[in-house]
């Protein structure tokens, strides 16, 4: 378990370096790079759609709660340095980012869900705190199915795309963290305990949609209370949020 990050949170290197207490005559070097192990621990900083600074730009993508991961140029599955990953003593932690000008945003702690053995390597990690209080959905929205898409980028396997971790951000940042049909909000009325908590909904419903859906965070993601999300999901047709309005109003009858 994370013991040092907040899943969600913004961290300069620097920052990191600090929390972890690493001697200030060894920094240079530690932690600088795409990925680096400190003591037993792997720490992961990928940049999504936009270059690194070497100039590089790795196809690397969020794929529902998964992230599809590349290696440097040209390095192998049987580097050193993937073995260890792949069969890690400690923890591996995943940072990411869409700006080059930004801090990173701490994911969670992964674990290698599959890899392929290309050049440079493919690595698909899971988040393990897969109960981690920022990633809701009912269990209707669930889906066990498993899907690698090669070359895919920028597009989310739909029964999976509402815990895609950087929509569901997108969503927040522009939505913010109140219930949009009620107007409850978590942290006003549970305080701290309930505060970065909401419930994150797709609009379209899953049953209208391909298997691959470029989304939208704005439109097509709306945030929800727990109480609203399950009664737009009451009904074996989903409600539209207009129509749980109006329901909420006693305009309509179902």
């Amino acid at each position: 378990m994370n013991i040092f990050f907040e899943v969600g949170v913004q961290y300069t290197r620097n920052d990191i370096c600090n929390i972890l207490q690493v001697p200030k005559e060894i920094r240079r070097g530690n932690l600088e790079t795409g990925y680096n192990k400190y003591n037993e621990d792997w720490f992961i900083f990928s940049n999504i759609g936009v270059p690194g600074r070497t100039g590089h730009d790795y196809d690397n993508y969020w794929l529902g709660d998964e992230f599809v991961w590349h290696g440097k140029t040209g390095l192998k599955i049987s580097h050193e340095s993937i073995q260890s990953m792949l069969n890690p003593n400690g923890n591996i932690y995943l940072f990411t980012r869409d700006s080059n000008r930004s801090p990173f945003t701490f994911e969670g702690n992964v674990r290698v869900r599959s890899y392929k053995d290309t050049v440079p390597v493919t690595i698909v990690w899971e988040l393990i705190d897969i109960n981690e209080r920022s990633m809701e959905r009912l269990p209707e929205e669930i889906s066990n199915a498993h899907l690698f898409m090669e070359g895919l980028k920028k597009k989310i396997y739909v029964n999976r795309y509402e815990r895609n971790p950087h929509a569901r951000r997108l969503c927040i940042e522009h939505h913010g963290l109140t219930c949009i049909v009620c107007g409850f909000n978590f942290k006003k009325f549970y305080g701290e305990l309930g505060s970065n908590y909401i419930h994150v909904h797709h609009v379209i419903p899953l049953s209208e949609i391909k298997e691959e859906y470029e989304i939208d965070p704005i439109n097509d993601l709306k945030p929800l209370c727990a109480n609203c999300h399950a009664m737009i999901h009451r009904l074996s047709t989903p409600l539209t949020i207009d129509e749980l309005r109006r329901t909420l109003r006693g305009d309509d009858d179902f």
